[in-house]
């Protein structure tokens, strides 16, 4: 399971290491990535979102639960 959050005030590539290190360690997670330019963080596993958001949180950045949904639904022109 793929989870997506949206992350604030990570601005280089050491903001994304600490974001990912701290994921890393919640029970459930298999793999975290970072990115600071999107100010979005991927989790691929089974962890609980509530776990994610306070290991965020506790390393210093805010952060939300970014359902699939709001990806996807800007744009979204076929049914003209």
């Amino acid at each position: 399971m793929s989870i997506t959050l949206r992350v604030e005030d990570m601005s280089c590539d050491g903001c994304e290491d600490i974001v990912e290190t701290a994921l890393e360690e919640v029970s459930g997670v298999e793999e975290a990535s970072a990115d600071h330019e999107a100010n979005t963080a991927v989790v691929e596993g089974d962890a609980d979102v509530e776990d994610l958001l306070d290991a965020v949180d506790y390393a210093g950045y805010s952060a939300e639960f970014q359902p699939e949904d709001e990806t996807d639904d800007e744009g979204d022109e076929s049914e003209e």
